[in-house]
């Protein structure tokens, strides 16, 4: 029991220790730093006339102008195109694709994303698709496991955490979407935008007949998923792949903890277990590289079989192998991606076109609908969209204002990957443990790390305290009941080898937009002055 006791102290002196860390530097770096409180309206409108189309060009939903292309309409172009149809702009969405999506990721929508549905009107797409609650996570290691619930004490009875298949929630934003009349969605294969003295006028595309047609708007919004080929026009992506997904469907299967998230902390890299309907459950397996074992020749069954179903829970197992013996198995890769925009007039980037993560922690979704929200704030005051210059400079705000939460979401992605992960060299495997520990001891050492992964409370400062307190926590544990010279050398490599995986990421997202955004010029950005 003291033992228990001292643990306890020491998990709680951990985050008391991080969080007076983090606050100390950040008080150094306010110190030094300028606030600015104002910025001038920059640039002028350009007049509202007639927006010029050549004959045989398309340039209308319906009738009307149209005042916003969207490229896409997967989950970020669907819910971008109604909740822009609902302020009442007139928007052509070109998708590839408008049967139904069959994919094996995009299927957890963590709680805050489901608040940022509920903002949007959106909320309803989760019904009649058999959709899933989910209240939180139950995690395992070596035989042992913990509940880690969701914080929703404070929020109505239905925000929770959703599962459920990609394809049937993205036609039920599709279907919402077309009941606007002033959404026009057509199936075409964008092969170009439209570019002009250094400003997109609109994009090129082939109908679903083949028909090479051009589509002209003021504006142009590409979110044509993680697979975009216009992404490289608008800007410079670092495309980071550190693993794959081997993704399989249990059927009748029953988790030990319904209603929650599974994360098994497996060799080499975590797997994953959650309800996608009321008879399935999703699977994902990483693997860590580029390469997988063969489907064809029956190398990953053998590795499923072999490696990974030894280290799942014994109450899975048997729906496990029964998945592999029948042989839906499929693969898809792990793209990492920081947001580095060109501000292009004309042009703006979205969804997973923009911005990737691992998908480990599901906060996909939750990033790209607190995106929308961003965009439509910014959008609502404007009447006039023609002036490509002035909308580019005052939407630059936009790459500053997301980037509080969807830098939070994505850093925690990133760190939590590389200390599930199993590693060789004992520091690591010691932060991997005391990762465990830390969030087993509950309280603020789980409900914390906890809001971070639901995007319930997505704030840097909070996610950089639990991630040193995690690591302080570890060498504590090394130094008790008495410290050594080999402990101490492994602590010391412990809090290196987490400033070693934090840190990167976080320059990667950018320092600056992420801790102290009122400290950029673009945020205080004032929108051009409309026209009437």
């Amino acid at each position: 029991m003291a033992e228990a006791a001292a643990v306890g102290h020491l998990g709680g002196a951990a985050a008391a220790a991080a969080t007076f860390l983090t606050a100390l530097f950040l008080a150094v770096v306010f110190r030094y730093k300028r606030r600015r409180r104002g910025a001038p309206t920059e640039g002028t409108p350009a007049p509202v006339d007639a927006y010029a189309v050549a004959d045989g060009e398309r340039s209308a939903a319906g009738d009307g102008l149209t005042d916003i292309i969207i490229v896409g309409a997967g989950v970020a172009g669907s819910a971008l195109a109604y909740t822009l149809g609902k302020d009442g702009r007139q928007v052509h969405v070109i998708e590839r694709d408008l049967t139904e999506p069959d994919r094996i990721v995009g299927e957890l929508l963590q709680p805050g994303g489901y608040l940022k549905l509920i903002e949007l009107g959106l909320q309803d797409c989760v019904d009649e698709i058999d959709a899933q609650r989910i209240l939180g996570y139950a995690l395992f290691k070596d035989g042992k496991d913990t509940k880690l619930p969701y914080p929703l004490e404070k929020f109505h009875s239905d925000v929770a955490g959703r599962c459920f298949h990609n394809g049937r929630f993205i036609q039920r934003m599709r279907e919402k979407s077309a009941s606007l009349p002033n959404i026009q969605l057509e199936q075409g294969t964008v092969t170009s935008l439209l570019e002009e003295n250094g400003t997109v006028k609109g994009v090129q595309y082939k109908n679903k007949s083949g028909e090479e047609l051009k589509a002209y708007a003021p504006l142009t919004i590409v979110c044509d998923g993680c697979f975009s080929n216009l992404r490289r026009a608008l800007c410079s992506p670092t495309v980071d792949v550190p693993s794959c997904f081997v993704g399989l469907v249990l059927e009748n299967c029953k988790l030990p903890h319904p209603n929650h998230g599974h994360v098994v902390l497996a060799n080499p890299s975590p797997i994953l277990f959650y309800p996608i309907s009321s008879t399935e459950v999703r699977c994902l397996v990483d693997v860590p590289g580029q390469k997988v074992p063969s489907i064809a020749s029956g190398e990953m069954a053998k590795y499923l079989k072999t490696v990974v179903a030894p280290q799942i829970p014994p109450e899975i197992y048997d729906s496990f192998v029964a998945a592999i013996e029948k042989g839906s198995i499929r693969t898809m890769p792990n793209k990492s991606m920081p947001a580095a925009p060109h501000p292009t007039p004309g042009a703006l980037l979205m969804g997973d076109a923009f911005n990737m993560r691992h998908p480990l922690t599901g906060g996909g979704m939750t990033v790209a609908l607190s995106d929308i929200v961003v965009l439509r704030n910014l959008l609502k005051p404007l009447r006039n969209l023609h002036d490509a210059s002035s909308l580019c400079k005052y939407l630059e705000s936009f790459y500053t204002l997301r980037k509080p939460v969807a830098s939070t979401i994505n850093t925690l992605a990133g760190a939590l990957y590389k200390v599930f992960s199993a590693s060789p060299d004992k520091a690591r495997d010691e932060m991997r443990q005391a990762c465990f520990d830390y969030l087993s001891l509950g309280g603020v050492c789980s409900n914390g790390p906890i809001s971070l992964l639901s995007g319930l409370n997505p704030r840097p400062l909070t996610l950089v305290a639990h991630f040193f307190a995690v690591a302080i926590f570890g060498v504590g544990r090394l130094m008790l009941p008495l410290p050594s010279p080999k402990r101490m050398w492994i602590g010391a490599r412990l809090i290196s080898g987490a400033c070693g995986i934090i840190f990167p990421i976080i320059k990667a997202e950018g320092v600056r937009q992420m801790f102290f955004p009122a400290t950029v010029p673009a945020y205080y950005r004032a929108p051009p002055e409309a026209e009437f």
